[in-house]
């Protein structure tokens, strides 16, 4: 309770306190990771998989999800990088990991595949592959990680008092289309069904944080609207 991946607040502290030269913190059942640098800063799967993907074995490709931040996509394509987004789960990543022949993927939660070490998420097996990449750099870990910056996201969670497609509405269709006209090039936009109850996400990513809050609310208002 309160620490691992999912609450890694502590890690962060400790790590300062001990001027350690990073911290690990792992889920409950082993297969999901964040880091914390030197710096105190926390990694995610994202900022995990730049680490990797950017030693100097570069792979040809990089598997993430719907929900990986444009930032690493865009890292990945100045590197000369592939990088395919599979749907939400790590299962979906080794599907598209497989159809395509790369070794290194994930999910920015910290859920990370490394084929080369193991057949499965496993969160020591990623933790070690960063932790080699430290030794042979010869650099900190914030050094490493430091040229991905993520753009900031609004994520807001609508709840409908039945689950509806938004997608099967034509209004609201045309002002997501509206939306992603105006992201194009600096964001994106990402409208998700919950799987578990009657909740749409709106997620928006932009590099300007006041232009991704605006037009989530801007949606989440119009989905309710129309949907509530």
């Amino acid at each position: 309770e309160n620490c691992g991946s999912t609450h890694p607040e502590n890690l962060q502290k400790l790590v300062l306190e001990h001027g350690a030269d990073l911290g690990l913190a792992l889920d409950g059942d082993g297969d999901r990771i964040v880091m914390v640098d030197e710096t105190g800063q926390i990694l995610d799967g994202d900022a995990i998989l730049y680490v990797l993907a950017t030693g100097d074995k570069q792979p040809a490709g990089v598997v993430g999800t719907l929900m990986s931040n444009m930032a690493l996509e865009l890292a990945m394509k100045e590197q000369g990088i592939d990088f395919i987004r599979a749907k939400v789960g790590d299962r979906y990543v080794m599907k598209e990991k497989k159809k395509a022949g790369y070794e290194i993927g994930g999910e920015s939660s910290g859920h990370i595949l490394c084929l080369e070490q193991s057949r499965t998420g496993d969160a020591i097996v990623a933790g070690l592959q960063v932790l080699a990449r430290v030794v042979q750099s010869g650099q900190k870990l914030h050094e490493l990680a430091s040229a991905y910056m993520p753009f900031p996201q609004t994520l807001i969670n609508v709840r409908l008092p039945v689950m509806s497609d938004p997608y099967d509405n034509d209004e609201l269709k045309a002002e997501f289309t509206k939306a992603e006209n105006e992201l194009s090039g600096v964001g994106r936009l990402l409208i998700r069904k919950s799987g578990t109850e009657p909740v749409i996400r709106v997620m928006v990513e932009a590099k300007d944080e006041s232009m991704a809050q605006r037009i989530a609310s801007d949606l989440a208002d119009k989905v309710k609207a129309v949907l509530g």
